[in-house]
C-alpha cells in the first residue's frame, strides 16, 4: 500500500507533498542512544554490500546522518547516502539493492529511501551533485566540527524522542527548524565536498 504524506523539511528542504510512502504510515518508538563506536564499522560492511551490488552506478557512498558524527547521540539506524547519475532511473539501482536485501520505503522527487528488514540501515539514493547530496554531507561535516550545534541537535532529538508521535515523519518534521538553522551556518562555513 502506498500513501502520500507531507515530508519533513529536513536539511532545509521545503515541505513536499509528492511522496510515496511504501507500506503506509508507521508508528514506531523513537529511541535515542549514546554514540556507538561500532556504527562506522557497520557502515563499512553496508558500503561493501552496496558497492558490490551497484558497481560504477554508485558514484558516491557516504556515511551520513547522526551515526556518522562521533559523539552524537542518535537513533541506532545507520544512514547511507548513495549518489547515482539519475535517481529517476530506478532500473539502474533498485533491483540490485533489493537483491542484496534492501527494501524500498520512500519514493519522492530526487530521492529514494530503502532500508534493511531489521530497520537498522537506511539507504538514501539521490542524484550525484544534487542539493540533497550536498546538504547531507555538509550537515554531517558541520556537526563533526561544531560542538555547540552538535549538542543542541542531540538535546532536541532526546527531548523529541520522549514525546508520543503518530509516525516517524512527525518526529522528523519537528527537527526541521533546528536543522534549517544549523544548515544555514554550515552553508556559510563550507563548500560541497
Amino acid at each position: 500500500m502506498s500513501v502520500p504524506f507531507v515530508r519533513a523539511p529536513g536539511y532545509g528542504r521545503p515541505v513536499e507533498e509528492d511522496v510515496e510512502l511504501i507500506g503506509g504510515v508507521e508508528k514506531r518508538e523513537i529511541r535515542i542512544v549514546e554514540y556507538d563506536p561500532a556504527w562506522p564499522e557497520h557502515f563499512r560492511a553496508e558500503h561493501e554490500r552496496i558497492a558490490t551490488a551497484l558497481g560504477t552506478t554508485a558514484r558516491r557512498i557516504e556515511h551520513v546522518g547522526s551515526t556518522a558524527v562521533p559523539g552524537l547521540a542518535a537513533k541506532p539506524v545507520v544512514d547511507i547516502g548513495v549518489s547515482v547519475p539519475d535517481v529517476a532511473a530506478e532500473s539502474t539501482y533498485l533491483g540490485p539493492l533489493q537483491q542484496v536485501g534492501y527494501q524500498l520505503r520512500v519514493r519522492e522527487p530526487g530521492h529514494r529511501m530503502l532500508r534493511t528488514s531489521a530497520r537498522d540501515v537506511h539507504v538514501h539514493v539521490y542524484d550525484v551533485g544534487s542539493d540533497r547530496e550536498r546538504q547531507h554531507l555538509l550537515f554531517r561535516d558541520w556537526l563533526r566540527r561544531d560542538e555547540s550545534d552538535r549538542s543542541r541537535y542531540a538535546r532536541l532529538k532526546c527531548e523529541l524522542a520522549g514525546r508520543e508521535w503518530a509516525d516517524m515523519n512527525a518526529y522528523a518534521a519537528a527537527k526541521g527548524p533546528l536543522i534549517g538553522e544549523i544548515l544555514a551556518r554550515a552553508e556559510a562555513w563550507g563548500t560541497f565536498p
